[in-house]
């Protein structure tokens, strides 16, 4: 793995640097789960991060590493907030370019952390022009959201806090899934598991119809989205996985997974009821794969991360209301 674009030394250096200002989420369990499916499932609650996603990792690695630069990122809303709590930590400004239909609490939430908002239409725009020319404009260093160095290695400290947590737990795990829309939070978590695991299965979880990364995986090569996909993970809409991303998660993942838009509902009242957590439906397609036996985890120690909490109330009651409970084991 010495030659990968971001290796363990990467993502130890950024563990240092968000030590002071990172919430270390914590890695639990639930015996009805385990019951249920027939393995240990350990789960990481990255909705309880500062701004309630894995994104405040990568980001703040990113705006401190720009050094005292002003910075402009484009985000469905996630990596938004994240930018924009870092850019507050670091006294910096922000300038976040972000999708008119992004969920409300997302946009007021980078809105309150002092950041300027510049809204778009996705369907029309790109986001990526824009954001490229407001940063050329501004002189601001750009925080892409996964296809970079200082994103992917603070993404890999939630992999890394899952290898310490395990050995807490006095387990070895046999298996890991992650939720996927650009391949960041995957490709940092799968160096750090890697590492520590040789022999570990490694999966991408991804909603249907923006399953990029699972076929691309297949085929050897970036495939994009196809035409007309519709899903309520709005976190995980990227429309090709990144290429510095691909680069790790073609060589170090197993495989890739999709899961329908009621499996993410499913998953999102499962965590609700035996965790106490609330996960927007992008956070919760690693967890609606293994419910929904994506994956073969019988008799085996799984991690699975739950990548965010960002949901409108409105959003979470409709898709948990209408969604199964946690069948109970056979």
């Amino acid at each position: 793995m010495d030659d990968l674009p971001v290796g363990l030394a990467d993502i130890e250096d950024a563990a240092a640097r968000l030590a002071p200002v990172a919430v270390r989420t914590p890695l639990v369990r639930s015996p009805r789960l385990d019951a249920a499916l027939g393995a240990t499932v350990l789960v990481k609650a990255e909705p309880l991060q500062r701004t309630g996603s894995f994104k405040f990792r990568g980001a703040y690695n990113a705006v401190v590493r720009a050094g005292g630069r002003p910075v402009v990122a484009y985000s469905s809303g996630n990596h938004a907030q994240g930018v924009a709590a870092a850019a507050r930590l670091a006294g910096v400004p922000a300038t976040i370019v972000m999708p008119r239909d992004a969920p409300a609490i997302k946009i007021a939430g980078t809105r309150a952390d002092g950041a300027e908002v510049v809204l778009y239409d996705r369907t029309r725009e790109s986001r990526e022009a824009i954001g490229e020319a407001v940063a050329e404009r501004a002189g601001a260093a750009l925080i892409k959201p996964y296809d970079a160095t200082a994103t992917v290695a603070g993404q890999g400290t939630c992999g890394l806090e899952m290898v310490e947590q395990s050995r807490e737990h006095g387990l070895v795990p046999d298996l890991a899934v992650m939720c996927c829309g650009g391949g960041g939070l995957a490709a940092g978590c799968a160096v750090a598991l890697a590492a520590a695991h040789p022999g570990i299965a490694l999966y991408t979880a991804e909603p249907a119809g923006f399953d990029d990364t699972k076929r691309s995986l297949a085929a050897g090569e970036r495939l994009g989205v196809e035409p007309g996909a519709t899903s309520v993970c709005d976190a995980l809409l990227a429309p090709m996985p990144g290429a510095f991303t691909f680069e790790i998660n073609r060589r170090l993942v197993a495989g890739g997974l999709a899961v329908s838009d009621a499996e993410v509902a499913h998953a999102m009242r499962v965590a609700f009821e035996e965790f106490k957590l609330v996960v927007e439906p992008g956070g919760a397609v690693a967890l609606a794969a293994v419910l929904a036996g994506k994956v073969d985890v019988r008799g085996r120690t799984v991690l699975v991360v739950l990548s965010g909490g960002n949901v409108d109330l409105a959003d979470f009651h409709r898709l948990t209301a209408a969604a199964p409970a946690l069948a109970p084991a056979a």
